[in-house]
């Protein structure tokens, strides 16, 4: 059984994946993230391959507005994630 420590590893994993560009792997661009979006949370973010919907996700995580988005910016998308799908589990 997966633990904890397994999962971080994992998502810092998936983040290097996504963060593709030579020389830059710790920050993804506006493009990577709608990549990552896309295939990754297609189900849980309605309109993910909407323009306009990646256009605010990115706006609101890309805190210090060097049109980037790093590792700390990427885990509010994380946690945000995880806490709707918490508040969905209670739901059922």
């Amino acid at each position: 059984m997966p633990t904890l420590e397994d999962h971080l590893v994992g998502i810092i994993n998936i983040f290097h994946q996504y963060s593709v560009r030579l020389g830059h792997h710790d920050t993804l661009t506006k493009s990577e993230l709608k990549l990552f979006i896309t295939r990754e949370l297609a189900n849980i973010i309605k309109n993910s391959s909407d323009p306009a919907t990646i256009n605010k996700i990115f706006q609101e995580l890309d805190e210090n507005g060097d049109d980037q988005i790093n590792f700390r910016e990427f885990l509010f998308l994380v946690a945000s994630v995880l806490e709707t799908a918490h508040d969905n589990i209670h739901k059922e």
